[in-house]
């Protein structure tokens, strides 16, 4: 094995996603050589990512990379990787909350962070988009907890609660809740609404594009028809929000809206982008949940015009997320709840960069 990389890593489970964890300082710091090691290792470029870790998934097709932080009021730094699946790829403009609620589990075990009592604060600085998440795990003086009594939908079992606090997450990629400055737009004779909160989303109702809202995720992913539609609004919607040509990004991600039909506030369908998730992304629930509350978006009127403090309950495919809406400082936080896992830890191996660049 001396001509493979070896790398430190733990496999961890973030919410209802599912990835390998490490260290900045273990991966190579050229950005060229760390993505031809991510890609090694997790396979991409297959469908069932045979030769790596991937899961030939999206939502198990995901990397978290992590540091000290040297930025005010922040612990840690959080780079987030969305590495494809279908070719050899690595995406670095989003977030993913899911992941990121093993981020601080993690950074506690690997000694970053000093845990305290029963709950440590792990205060996390997202690099894909500037903005800081606040996370309660539950530790016993410096050992995580990952045992409890809470279940979200999406996993089995039940786990410890760990907290997340979105601070002021408008703006993560575009600078504006709003950018294309208008809480509708019209693309390709659909109501949008481009809102940029955690995550760019462009939520769409369900009926305006023939459906009822309520189909099985493996249905629509199906649907190659709605698939390209729903392409061609994401990327004319990109460059209403001044992302460019998104062709070859994962954001903004198309949402589907419905009126909730389980005591909920909205029932929802989000794709990631070309497939739509089993659940729902943490980040997009933030970004639902604020458009929300936000007066003529696609999804206040729906939602029976709520407004902060709300707690904005989405049901999803897999059940339901709770977020919890309150104004700090002048911006509107998001809280909510997931849980973590810590799966196995060890080494990954990487193929060096020219055996990917002659297997593609």
């Amino acid at each position: 094995m001396n001509d493979l990389q070896k790398i430190p890593c733990v496999l961890m489970r973030g919410g209802t996603s599912r990835g390998p964890f490490f260290l900045a300082s273990d991966l190579p710091h050229d950005q060229a050589d760390k993505d031809a090691a991510l890609l090694s290792i997790m396979g991409s470029g297959h469908p069932l990512q045979i030769d790596g870790i991937g899961g030939g998934n999206p939502v198990t097709s995901k990397v978290a990379i992590i540091g000290p932080s040297n930025v005010k009021g922040a612990d840690i730094d959080y780079l987030f990787a969305q590495v494809r699946t279908d070719r050899q790829y690595v995406d670095y403009s989003p977030n993913c909350g899911n992941m990121l609620a093993a981020v601080g589990p993690f950074a506690i075990e690997a000694g970053l962070v000093r845990g305290q009592g029963n709950d440590t604060l792990v205060r996390i600085h997202n690099v894909n988009t500037g903005k800081l998440i606040e996370a309660k795990v539950p530790t016993h003086g410096n050992e995580v907890i990952y045992l409890g009594d809470a279940s979200i939908d999406g996993v089995p079992g039940l786990a410890a609660p760990i907290a997340l606090t979105f601070m002021d997450a408008a703006g993560a990629k575009t600078g504006k809740l709003l950018p294309t400055g208008k809480p509708v737009d019209v693309i390709d004779g659909i109501d949008v609404t481009a809102i940029d909160c955690a995550m760019p989303i462009v939520l769409m109702r369900s009926t305006d594009l023939g459906l009822t809202g309520y189909e099985e995720p493996q249905v629509l992913s199906k649907n190659r028809e709605l698939i390209e539609r729903l392409t061609q609004v994401r990327v004319k919607a990109g460059v209403l929000m001044g992302m460019g040509d998104v062709t070859d990004m994962v954001i903004p991600k198309p949402v589907l809206i419905s009126p909730a039909r389980k005591g909920g506030t909205l029932s929802v369908r989000y794709f990631m982008p070309n497939e739509c998730h089993p659940a729902l992304a943490t980040t997009g629930a933030v970004g639902i949940a604020t458009a929300a509350v936000t007066e003529g978006t696609v999804a206040f009127e729906q939602a029976g015009q709520p407004a902060v403090p709300a707690q904005i309950q989405i049901e999803h495919p897999a059940g339901r997320l709770d977020v919890q809406l309150e104004m700090r400082n002048g911006a509107i936080t998001a809280g909510l709840v997931r849980t973590a896992r810590r799966l196995f830890e060890g080494y990954a191996f990487a193929k060096p960069a020219a055996a990917i660049e002659t297997a593609a």
